[in-house]
C-alpha cells in the first residue's frame, strides 16, 4: 500500500522505549468486556520519517505523551531524570533555568558561551544553541522525545551526546482548550491557560496561544537579607499561527517567550572556608548568607516559520526558519558568605539564526528516506565581572561567533520482508571566532585595567563527517533486532576565560569531540501485548573529550598557587560501556507496573594534564554506575463515567561524581577530591481524579521522604577555601484544578 503524507518533524521519533507515554495512554481505562484480551496498543511513529508502529523503530528513544508526564508530574525537564535511561538533567549551578545535560556519559556542564552542550536541546524542531532558558517548563506540551546516543544524519545541528525534543500541542481545527491552577507547599501557586482553534469555517487559518505563571516561595533564604533563595518565579507565553493554503502547501509560524525573574539558588558549605573561620556550614542545605544581589534573570525568546510541500504523492519538502535570542543576569557568591572572598556577576547574551531545507521521499517501495542542509549561525557574549579578597578585580569579555554549514541524509532500503538496512552521513564545515579581552583593574569599578590576561581575536575551522548504519531484523511480529553504528560530533573552539599571561596555552583553541557508538539491541512484545520489552547495549569510544575545570595558578611568582581561573581543556579519550532495559506491564485491566534500568561504565583511557597520563585517577562525570525507576499504577472506570489513577513511584541511582575539577590526590595541602553524591532513591506519589471530560482533579507528591541529595557543586578550595555543593528539590506536594473544553 502506497504511503505519502506531508513532510514531518525532523527527528519526531518515539519507539517502545516510550513506557510510560504508551502505558498510560494506550491501555484501555475503562474495564474490558467479558472474555476481551487487554493489550498495550502498538501506536504509530515516524522515527525515520514515515509511518511505522513502535516495533519497527530500530532506535533508543523515551517519550511522553501530555498525559503521561501529567501523571509522572514532570514540571519541567529535569523531572525526567529518572524516567530515561542514563540521563541525568538538572539545573545548572547557582540558576533555576539554566541546564546541565548528560545522556550515556556524555554532555556539558559548562553554560558560558564559547562552549557548546553536549546534549541537543529543541523545542518545536528549533535547536536551543545555549542553556540558560533551556530547562523548559511542562506546560501545552503533546510530547516530550529522549534521543540517546549521537544524532545527526535527521536533525539540522549535530549532538555528540543526545536530544530532547518539546513538542507543543497543534493547531486544533474545533476551538478546544484548558484552564489549570495549582497549589503547593513552599507557597507554589502555577497558573496555565491555553485555546486554539481555526479562525475560519474552511479551517484555512488556526492558531493557539498557551501562558504560564509558575511561583513558588524559595526552599530556603538569605539570613541575613530574608530574601528567598531557590524560588521560582517564571512567565511564558508560546503561540501559533497555521496558514493552510491548499492541501499540499502549508505554513505555521510560531513563537516563544519567557521571563524568569527567581532569585539564586541556595547552596551549602561542604565545609567551612578556611579564610572565613566563623561562617560554618548552616544547617539547611537552601539557606545562605551571600553577600551579593540576589538577581538571577533571565529572558528568552523565540520565532520561527515552517513551509511545508506536498510537492507530488512521493516528495515532500520542508523549510525551517528560526531566530532565538536570551539575555541573563546573575550573581554567583561562591563562598556564600558576607566576606568578599570570590563575588562574580555575569552577563550573558545570544542570538542565533538557523536555515534548515528538508526533501522527504517515500514512494511507497521498498526504499524512502530523507535529506537535508542545514545552516546556524550564532553569536554569544557578555562580561563575567570577577572580584576576588576584595583585592584582585578582573573580567572575562567578547564574543564567540558561530558559523555552521551540514548536508546529512538518511536512507532506508527493505532488503527483505523481515530485513532493513538503514544507512546516514553527515557533513558538517564550522567556523569558531573568539573575539576576547580579559582584563585585571584597579578596583571593583571595573573602569582603570591595569593588567592584561588576554587579548585575542582568532577564527578556527572545523569539518567533519559523522557516518550512521543500522540493521533491523524482524525476527518475528512481536520481536525486532537491530543494530547500529554511529558517530557524534561536536566542534572544538577557544576558552573565552583564558589567562594567557600565566599560563599561555590556555589561548589555544581546544579541538573538536567525537563519539563513535556502536549498539544492539531489540524491541519485544509478549503475552498478547500486555508486556514490552526494551533492551539496548552500547559501546561508545570518546574521543577528545572537552572538559571544563578551575586551574590553581601561581599569580605572583611566590610559588604558591593564589589565584585560578577557568581552564578548558581536551581530557583525552574514553570509552562508555552500557545496558538499558524499559518495560511495562499490564497485568490487568486495571494495573500498570512500568520503569527502567541502566548499568553505565565509564572510564577515562587517557587523560592528560601537566604532561601526565593520570587516567587513572579521574572519573566521569554524571555518569552513575546504575539507576533505575520503577512505577506501578492503578486506574478504573467510575460508576458516575469518571476515571481514577493512582501511582507510586520510586526511583534509584548509585553513587555519581557531580562536577569536573581535576583534583589529584597528591597535590598538597588543600586539594580536595571532586564533589561526590552517595547512592539515593526517590519516592514519588500522585492522584488523578477524571470527574468528567471537562474537569480533572490531580493531587501529586514527589521526594516523599526528603531525602537530601547534591546534583552538583564548586571546589575552588585550593584558591578560595570554597567547597559547596548545590541539592535537588526537597519534600513537595501539590493540589491541582484542570478544566478542559
Amino acid at each position: 500500500m502506497k504511503r505519502n503524507h506531508l513532510s514531518l518533524a525532523i527527528g519526531l521519533t518515539l519507539t517502545l522505549g516510550a513506557l510510560q507515554a504508551q502505558a498510560q495512554e494506550s491501555a484501555a481505562p475503562a474495564p474490558a468486556a467479558e472474555g476481551e484480551a487487554v493489550t498495550l496498543d502498538a501506536i504509530q511513529v515516524t522515527a525515520r520519517k514515515r509511518e511505522e508502529t513502535l516495533q519497527e523503530v530500530p532506535v533508543a528513544v523515551t517519550a511522553f505523551t501530555s498525559e503521561s508526564l501529567d501523571k509522572l508530574n514532570v514540571r519541567d525537564l529535569g523531572d525526567l531524570d529518572a524516567q530515561v535511561p542514563n540521563l541525568t538533567i538538572y539545573a545548572a549551578r547557582g540558576s533555576s533555568s539554566t541546564v546541565t545535560a548528560y545522556i550515556r556519559g556524555v554532555g556539558q556542564s559548562d553554560p558560558l558561551w564559547g562552549v557548546d552542550p553536549g546534549v541537543g536541546i529543541y523545542l518545536d524542531d528549533v535547536y536551543i544553541a545555549r542553556p540558560q532558558g533551556a530547562l523548559l517548563d511542562v506546560f501545552d506540551v503533546e510530547r516530550i522525545e529522549v534521543l540517546r546516543g549521537p544524532q545527526g544524519t535527521l536533525y539540522g545541528k549535530n549532538t555528540v551526546g543526545g536530544a530532547i525534543k518539546y513538542i507543543s500541542r497543534g493547531l486544533p481545527t474545533e476551538t478546544e482548550g484548558r484552564a489549570e491552577l495549582t497549589v503547593g507547599n513552599y507557597g507554589q501557586v502555577d497558573a496555565k491557560a491555553s485555546i486554539g482553534g481555526s479562525f475560519n469555517e474552511a479551517d484555512t487559518l488556526r492558531g493557539r496561544i498557551a501562558l504560564a505563571s509558575l511561583n513558588r516561595d524559595g526552599f530556603g533564604e538569605n539570613v541575613v537579607t530574608g530574601d528567598d533563595v531557590s524560588d521560582k518565579k517564571i512567565k511564558a507565553l508560546r503561540g501559533q499561527l497555521g496558514a493552510y493554503v491548499t492541501e499540499d502547501f502549508n505554513l505555521q509560524f510560531a513563537f516563544d517567550w519567557m521571563d524568569d525573574t527567581s532569585g539564586v539558588r541556595g547552596a551549602q558549605l561542604l565545609e567551612g572556608n578556611r579564610f572565613v573561620p566563623l561562617a560554618t556550614p548552616m544547617d539547611s542545605r537552601y539557606d545562605v548568607r551571600n553577600g551579593m544581589p540576589n538577581v538571577n534573570d533571565t529572558s528568552m525568546a523565540g520565532a520561527s516559520l515552517t513551509a511545508n510541500w506536498r510537492i507530488n504523492d512521493d516528495w515532500n519538502a520542508k523549510y525551517v526558519f528560526a531566530k532565538r535570542e536570551s539575555d541573563t543576569e546573575t550573581n554567583i557568591d561562591f563562598d556564600l558568605t558576607q566576606s568578599t572572598i570570590a563575588d562574580v556577576k555575569a552577563f550573558y547574551s545570544d542570538e542565533q539564526v538557523s536555515h534548515e531545507i528538508q526533501l522527504n521521499y517515500d514512494g511507497g517501495g521498498r526504499h524512502r528516506g530523507v535529506m537535508g542542509l542545514y545552516l546556524f549561525d550564532g553569536e554569544a557574549g557578555g562580561q563575567v565581572l570577577n572580584n576576588f579578597f576584595g583585592l584582585l578585580f578582573g573580567d572575562t569579555q567578547g564574543t564567540v561567533y558561530t558559523d555552521s554549514l551540514a548536508v546529512y541524509g538518511d536512507w532506508s532500503f527493505d532488503l527483505s520482508e523481515k530485513l532493513n538496512l538503514d544507512v546516514g552521513v553527515r557533513w558538517t564545515d564550522e567556523d569558531k571566532r573568539a573575539d576576547v579581552l580579559n582584563r585585571g583593574y584597579s578596583d571593583g569599578t571595573y573602569t582603570t585595567p591595569i593588567s592584561v590576561a588576554a587579548n585575542f581575536d582568532r577564527t578556527i575551522n572545523f569539518k567533519n563527517i559523522s557516518p550512521r548504519i543500522s540493521l533491523g531484523y524482524q525476527a518475528t511480529d512481536d520481536i525486532l533486532v537491530y543494530g547500529l553504528a554511529t558517530r557524534g560530533f561536536k566542534s572544538g573552539g577557544y576558552n573565552i576565560r583564558a589567562q594567557a599571561t600565566a599560563v599561555p596555552r590556555s589561548a589555544e583553541p581546544f579541538d573538536d569531540e567525537v563519539v563513535d557508538s556502536f549498539e544492539v539491541g531489540t524491541k519485544m512484545s509478549f503475552l498478547d501485548q500486555r508486556l514490552f520489552l526494551n533492551l539496548a547495549a552500547f559501546h561508545n569510544k570518546y574521543e577528545d573529550i572537552q572538559l571544563s575545570v578551575f586551574t590553581a595558578y601561581d599569580s605572583n611568582g611566590d610559588g604558591t598557587d593564589d589565584a585560578f581561573f577557568g581552564d578548558f581543556t581536551n581530557a583525552g579519550e574514553g570509552t562508555v560501556n552500557g545496558f538499558e532495559v524499559e518495560y511495562q506491564f499490564l497485568p490487568t485491566e486495571n494495573w500498570l507496573i512500568s520503569g527502567n534500568l541502566a548499568w553505565l561504565d565509564g572510564e577515562y583511557d587517557t587523560f592528560m594534564y601537566a604532561g601526565l597520563n593520570i587516567a587513572d585517577e579521574q572519573e566521569f562525570t554524571n555518569a552513575p554506575e546504575f539507576s533505575g525507576a520503577f512505577n506501578v499504577e492503578y486506574r478504573t472506570a467510575l460508576a458516575n463515567g469518571g476515571r481514577l489513577s493512582a501511582r507510586l513511584g520510586y526511583s534509584y541511582q548509585s553513587e555519581v561524581t557531580a562536577t569536573t575539577e581535576i583534583v589529584r590526590a597528591e597535590v598538597p595541602p588543600n586539594g580536595r577530591p571532586p564533589i561526590m553524591q552517595d547512592g539515593y532513591g526517590l519516592i514519588s506519589a500522585g492522584v488523578i481524579w477524571n470527574v468528567n471530560d471537562a474537569w480533572t482533579l490531580s493531587l501529586q507528591g514527589s521526594n516523599l521522604a526528603d531525602e537530601e541529595y547534591l546534583t552538583t557543586g564548586y571546589n575552588l578550595n585550593r584558591a578560595l577555601g570554597v567547597y559547596t555543593g548545590f541539592y535537588g528539590p526537597p519534600r513537595q506536594y501539590s493540589l491541582s484544578v484542570r478544566y478542559d473544553f
